[in-house]
């Protein structure tokens, strides 16, 4: 301390403070911390305000904030709140992106990717919210446009939006990126417009056979409980719910519209889309659209 004038060094408020001396100087050089003084040699000397502001400084470069955003803070041109609201809407930023990184390498470790899938895959999941609408509005047009819908189910088409929320959880961000890559996909497009066309019905005419198999949920309900009973797909209690379940409708015509939805991949598409929206409470239904398949075929070959 300079003991005429009562004021410190820059290496005494270093100790004082329990900042380095570097970095003093570098906050000193930037205009963060004036010194109050100056020796006869002309070394910096700093008083009591600048202790505090040093606390100050140090409390806001803690918490993230830039040398640009502590001088405007100090200056007054704007408050600390001011600055604390930006700060958080940038760390919320940085959170999300990590998840997607995280989320990223997850899907990468997983998937054991090569360089040109890490890459994809890291694309994919850091598009804009517009680019990944466009993604899908390209896929709505590709597969439902050329159908000839009712005014009401193409509405609901018009209105389909499948996309990520603002904080999405790592799993919807590897959901997006399956998603993203399969509805790009032209044989997969080519896939599903052969399947809406046999189960989607045209204006005033009644569902094609099969397709309340695909949109009714109690149909695979039924099929696990029979399924989980031990019931084989060419036993007669299996005959007996392919009956029930058919109705009116040929057993073949059903078979048909069931093969192509599975070879679709229609039931990965619903899963896939309902773990992007958050939305995970119907279970996978593979297996029980496979049983329900077997049990058809052997039903139309006793016929």
């Amino acid at each position: 301390m300079d003991t005429s004038t009562g004021l410190l060094t820059i290496g005494q408020l270093a100790r004082r403070t329990g900042v380095s001396a570097r970095t003093l100087r570098f906050w000193s050089n930037e205009g963060a911390i004036e010194p109050a003084a100056r020796s006869a040699s002309g070394y910096r000397l700093y008083d009591a305000a600048c202790v505090t502001r040093v606390e100050l400084v140090r409390t806001l470069r803690e918490l993230g904030l830039g040398l640009d955003d502590v001088r405007r803070v100090l200056e007054r041109r704007v408050t600390v709140a001011e600055v604390a609201a930006a700060q958080v809407a940038a760390i919320d930023a940085q959170i999300r992106s990590l998840k997607v990184s995280r989320a990223v390498l997850s899907t990468v470790s997983e998937r054991g990717s090569t360089t040109e899938e890490t890459a994809l895959m890291n694309r994919l999941a850091r598009l804009s919210a517009a680019e990944r609408l466009q993604i899908i509005d390209d896929f709505k047009a590709e597969v439902f446009g050329r159908l000839d819908l009712e005014p009401r189910l193409r509405e609901r088409v018009r209105e389909l939006a499948i996309d990520l929320p603002d904080d999405p959880t790592p799993d919807q961000v590897d959901a997006w990126i399956e998603l993203a890559e399969l509805v790009q996909d032209e044989g997969f497009r080519a896939r599903m417009r052969t399947f809406l066309a046999l189960t989607t019905p045209s204006p005033g005419q009644q569902a094609p056979p099969g397709a309340g198999i695909w949109w009714a949920r109690q149909v695979v309900n039924r099929v696990a409980q029979v399924r989980g009973e031990g019931v084989a797909p060419d036993d007669p209690r299996a005959a007996e719910l392919v009956s029930a379940l058919c109705g009116d409708a040929e057993p073949r015509a059903v078979l048909t519209s069931l093969e192509v939805g599975i070879e679709a991949g229609a039931e990965r598409y619903r899963l896939l889309v309902g773990r992007v929206k958050g939305q995970r409470k119907a279970p996978d239904a593979t297996e029980e659209l496979l049983w329900l398949a077997a049990a058809l075929r052997s039903a139309v070959a006793r016929s």
